[in-house]
């Protein structure tokens, strides 16, 4: 395949930037011991309180099995606890624990200095047009454009 053909893909470009990306935080965040992912994973806990895994796994864009997979290393870890919510005994909540907190604490100035590198090198405004451009996409909305736009 060629270049120009390779270049066409949305997809692929947002899978290669993605990938560069996580690659760029986790050298960053690699002294906490914690993935990008998995600091996410904690700050959308933490956001949110207590959430469900339904509610969870819509926040972070993610079917409830992924979730499910990305959890247990920090359920492992003692980083999250997973529990029968009492309000619905089919649903279980999500809760950052006292060890969780301290790590997502400790992982706030890893996180920025790479926000800062990340903005130094791409530059800011860009840097804020390109998060806008991402949650529109990631957003419910584009989605159901996007299934209604099928040209048949």
């Amino acid at each position: 395949m060629n270049r120009a053909d390779g270049g066409q893909c949305n997809f692929t470009a947002l899978r290669k930037a993605t990938r560069r990306v996580s690659q760029l935080y986790d050298a960053a965040l690699a002294p906490s011991g914690l993935r990008s992912t998995q600091r996410a994973i904690l700050i959308h806990i933490a956001r949110a309180g207590t959430p469900t895994m339904g509610e969870l796994a819509a926040l972070l864009v993610l079917d409830r099995s992924a979730l499910a997979h990305n959890l247990k290393p920090l359920e492992r870890d003692g980083l999250v606890a997973v529990t029968v919510d009492p309000g619905d005994r089919r649903s279980r909540l999500v809760a950052l624990t006292s060890l969780g907190t301290a790590k997502l604490d400790a992982t706030t100035a890893l996180w920025h200095d790479a926000q800062e590198r990340f903005e130094a090198v791409f530059g800011r405004e860009q840097a804020e047009a390109l998060r806008a451009t991402l949650a529109f996409i990631a957003d419910d909305g584009f989605e159901r454009a996007f299934a209604a736009a099928r040209p048949f």
